[in-house]
């Protein structure tokens, strides 16, 4: 795991340097119940890495976090080295921190289009030509370009999921969180939805994936970090998670899906 040193009251973070994305010692508890402790993770610029865990380790927990939708009982978040836990989930996005969401949320009655142009608008910041650019760009990224003019509520499955992808991709983040995208899907849909994440990743966005399906992870991610009671039981790459007897015991039953 990389570690993380803070100089107490400063805003950046010292001796992570490389890391675009940094959770310090996050707790977070729910009345009585711990749902995260002591979290900590750093991912420098490039990177793709999937969490993983049973139901219940906290991972979406620690994405809403991360993405600013929920504040910590402790802990701190940085993005480029600058503290964030106290901004809103909004400016982060302006920041350059894009997200999805387990369950798609287009705006049903707009075209994939104009929903894209509306995280273009409201998510970067962007007017007039700029905006349509990026939003018809991440339409040809996430291959729904040819659907443009298509109602959102008209969209199967597959194609909502690759709208909820190419919502986030109009924001233009530098850091992407995927919280579950693959859930639900075939597996031809989902090494279709793989294929597109690969190449979003490929094109220098670093990516915080949270999955339950390890195939789908193994095709993309380089590291992969386990959640397990709310702490973090493991971190390394994906071919040491599968053989790890600690995380096949937590979470894969002793076998690997």
């Amino acid at each position: 795991m990389i570690g993380l040193a803070l100089e107490s009251g400063d805003s950046t973070v010292s001796g992570t340097d490389n890391a675009l994305l940094a959770v310090r010692d996050v707790h977070q508890q729910f009345g009585a119940l711990m749902v995260l402790t002591g979290v900590s993770l750093a991912v420098p610029p490039g990177q793709a890495v999937g969490v993983v865990g049973p139901n219940g380790a906290g991972k979406s927990t620690l994405l809403d976090i991360v993405a600013g939708g929920r504040r910590p009982d402790a802990g701190r978040i940085y993005l480029g080295g600058t503290d964030v836990t106290a901004v809103p989930a909004g400016r982060r996005t302006r920041l350059g921190l894009g997200r999805t969401f387990q369950v798609p949320r287009p705006f049903p009655a707009l075209t994939v289009f104009e929903n894209a142009l509306v995280a273009a608008v409201r998510g970067a910041g962007l007017r007039r030509r700029a905006a349509y650019q990026v939003a018809y760009g991440a339409l040809e990224q996430t291959g729904l370009a040819a659907r443009a003019n298509t109602p959102a509520r008209q969209l199967t499955l597959l194609e909502r999921k690759r709208l909820e992808l190419a919502r986030a991709l109009a924001t233009e983040p530098s850091v992407l969180l995927l919280d579950e995208i693959a859930g639900g899907l075939s597996e031809p849909e989902t090494d279709a939805l793989v294929g597109t994440i690969r190449s979003v990743h490929a094109a220098g966005v670093t990516i915080v994936w949270v999955e339950h399906i390890m195939r789908a992870l193994t095709q993309v991610v380089q590291r992969a970090v386990c959640l397990a009671d709310g702490r973090l039981l493991f971190d390394g790459t994906p071919e040491e998670m599968l053989r790890d007897q600690h995380v096949r015991r937590a979470y894969l039953g002793g076998t690997v899906a």
